[in-house]
């Protein structure tokens, strides 16, 4: 009986197959987020009111927001509530993902996806029933029988709270991925060296997972840094971010201060997503 041959197809041709797949997505990136930025960036050096092309006249005063006072403080407050709130997640991210490494639950990514699942719901809705949540009187509030529930609607604690809440998975998700990833030959090699489990930690595993921190911070740092719903919202108004000015300056059709916000916010984007890409260049981390 003669047997039949399995057909091998050329890498090259599997290669150009895939990017027939891939062209659609690429029209959709063209047309959703490389077009806006080029207008952005031709805003940039425009003076116009509105989009009035009749009008427009070129200029390079829209870059003076970035020295206007209000501007300089939304900024730094930006960077403190991203950088501490990235702190935060490493520590409770790296804890959670640790514990489930080191657990015996069979079916461990069961439980990332319950991890995610709040995600999977509209931001917004999520930040409003944060904020709901930290008024005097609210469900809990109702449920409980308590007389008076949280008040720290619009202080920082809030906006903290909901950022941890709303971008832990974030930090999760990478670190364990890179915990997941360890050949579980070196626990054996290290404990035949003589390590204590801590030594083995400090030594072995925490350098090797630390692809999996540096991707998730920047995936916490990022949406905390150009964000404007969480301190909108649970801020209350009391507390300016980068976003908040992005957001306002387009709301009253200032586009063209507001695209030299928004790209300057973009160009931080760029640099740490190559950021992660020199880190991870495999992608390892974030699958």
């Amino acid at each position: 009986m003669q047997k039949t041959e399995k057909r091998v197809i050329p890498p090259h041709q599997v290669s150009h197959h895939l990017d027939r797949l891939a062209k659609p997505y690429l029209i959709w990136l063209y047309i959703f987020a490389l077009f806006p930025a080029v207008i952005m960036i031709f805003l940039m050096f425009v003076d116009t009111e509105g989009i009035r092309f009749e009008s427009m006249t070129a200029s390079i005063e829209n870059f003076q927001i970035l020295t206007e006072k209000s501007t300089i403080i939304a900024f730094f407050n930006s960077l403190k509530y991203s950088v501490i709130t990235t702190i935060i997640c490493i520590f409770f991210g790296y804890l959670i993902a640790y514990s489930l490494y080191k657990s015996k639950i069979k079916n461990k990514y069961l439980i990332l996806i319950l991890l995610i699942l709040p995600m999977w719901t509209n931001f917004l809705l999520r930040v409003n029933a944060l904020a709901s949540v930290f008024k005097p009187n609210n469900i809990l509030t109702s449920i409980f029988g308590i007389e008076e529930g949280l008040n720290i609607i619009g202080t920082d604690l809030a906006i903290y709270l909901g950022m941890v809440f709303t971008y832990l998975p974030f930090m999760v998700m990478p670190i364990y991925t890179s915990l997941e990833k360890i050949d579980p030959l070196l626990h054996e090699a290290a404990l035949d060296l003589g390590m204590t489990d801590f030594k083995k930690f400090w030594k072995v595993i925490f350098p090797l997972s630390l692809k999996g921190v540096v991707a998730g911070s920047i995936m916490v740092l990022l949406p905390c840094l150009s964000g404007f719903a969480i301190p909108k919202v649970l801020g209350d108004g009391n507390i300016t971010l980068i976003g908040n000015i992005i957001e306002q300056s387009f709301m009253s059709m200032s586009y063209n201060q507001g695209s030299v916000l928004a790209i300057v916010i973009l160009i931080i984007i760029l640099g740490s997503i190559l950021l992660v890409n020199k880190v991870d260049k495999e992608g390892s981390t974030l699958l």
